[in-house]
């Protein structure tokens, strides 16, 4: 596999290789949100929904490091994990119904997509932005649909790789910004396995394939 250099960089030097490549997808489309798409901003209330996936790990630590006010909704065996990587509230699904709380969030980055449009509106800041990274066609087309006033709702478009972006995550990485979760590495004779692992939606932060 070819790729231009413009989509490259060096890897941090303090992580391994394991840990460097849980980072690119899930980092890029983490800081394109959240920056991008939500411009984030100090001090605004953000709510990460899957908040111990992949993506969720990420979105935690880049949105403490621009200064937001972390609430990372997940389930009861990730909640110490959570709060261990900067949440500053966490909210146990299994026990609470995070858009019954009264809550308003300026920002809101939903990597399951498991709520109605509706319970959304009702946790969304009047002038807020929700952003949906998960797969969700019913909740794709009402929000194409949607009507929201001063508030914005829209499925992501990210994941474009480019070397600023990258820079930009290498140097949070090895200035301890933000660190790689990792839940279970495989060899590449595991691949199916951990095909089948990810497949329950358990897997907390990455899945790395050693090869």
């Amino acid at each position: 596999m070819c790729v231009t250099e413009k989509k490259l960089v060096l890897k941090p030097a303090n992580l391994s290789f394991d840990a460097a490549a849980a980072v690119p997808v899930a980092g890029l489309t983490t800081l394109q949100c959240l920056r991008d798409q939500g411009q984030i901003q100090p001090g605004q209330k953000v709510l990460i929904n899957g908040a111990s996936g992949g993506v969720g790990t990420f979105a935690v630590q880049i949105a403490r490091y621009f200064g937001a006010e972390v609430t990372g909704v997940c389930s009861t065996g990730n909640v110490d994990m959570a709060r261990s990587i900067g949440a500053d509230q966490v909210i146990d699904y299994t026990g609470e119904d995070f858009t019954q709380n009264g809550q308003l969030y300026d920002l809101i980055l939903d990597n399951v997509g498991n709520r109605s449009v509706s319970d959304i509106k009702r946790i969304l800041d009047p002038n807020g932005t929700y952003l949906l990274n998960a797969y969700s066609p019913a909740l794709m087309l009402k929000l194409m649909l949607q009507k929201t006033g001063g508030q914005t709702m829209r499925n992501t478009d990210v994941e474009k790789a480019n070397q600023g972006d990258l820079e930009f995550l290498k140097e949070l990485l090895e200035a301890g910004h933000v660190v790689s979760v990792i839940d279970r590495v495989y060899p590449l004779s595991g691949v199916a396995e951990a095909i089948r692992y990810l497949e329950e939606g358990h897997a907390r932060g990455k899945i790395v394939i050693a090869i």
